[in-house]
């Protein structure tokens, strides 16, 4: 017999798992830009980057900061530290590094043995803009860039920039100055 306990019981783990269900929908990843709260202690015109949640986030004013998807570095490869945005170009050229083109000589074949360097445009892997990290004055070769590839916004793909999709990385090239402090956590 279904008693009264037993209604309540069932109504109660039912609300539960609707709760759980709604929170994990909250917290599904979204690389749409959003104006978010933070802690206080960030500066204003800081750069953060979190790998480990895909987000990007420009602090605005103190509490708050604008909140982008990106996509990060595989395994092995990514970037962590502090550094300063030093060059910003729109459609910038790109040569993988000789360390890309050792992991992977198949995926980089044209650049073997040359000095190719592909052309800026939609097809470049760079995207539509390039934020050039440097730490003392020295390029890390790392970069905060656009990509042709925009399933992969949201997961540990590249090797080792931070990519964005293009129309975000245009936004946030806009926003950020020279010499931006970029913490990468």
């Amino acid at each position: 017999m279904f008693t009264r306990r037993d209604f309540l019981a069932t109504a109660t783990a039912a609300a539960g798992v609707h709760w759980a269900i709604q929170a994990d929908a909250q917290a599904a990843f979204d690389p749409t830009p959003q104006e978010v709260r933070i802690k206080k202690e960030f500066e204003p015109g800081l750069l953060m980057i979190l790998p480990r949640s895909f987000y990007l986030y420009l602090v605005t004013e103190p509490r708050k900061a604008i909140r982008y998807g990106c996509g990060v570095g595989k395994a092995g490869l990514e970037f962590t530290g502090s550094a300063t945005i030093d060059v910003k170009k729109e459609w910038p050229t790109w040569r993988p590094t000789q360390e890309m083109i050792e992991r992977d000589p198949r995926t980089y074949a044209k650049f073997v043995d040359n000095d190719y360097v592909q052309p800026g445009g939609p097809g470049n892997p760079l995207g539509a803009r390039a934020l050039y990290l440097f730490q003392n004055g020295v390029d890390t070769y790392f970069r905060i860039h656009g990509t042709t590839q925009p399933e992969t916004i949201g997961q540990a793909a590249s090797n080792g920039c931070i990519r964005m999709l293009n129309e975000h990385v245009i936004d946030l090239y806009a926003r950020v100055p020279l010499g931006t402090k970029v913490n990468v956590l």
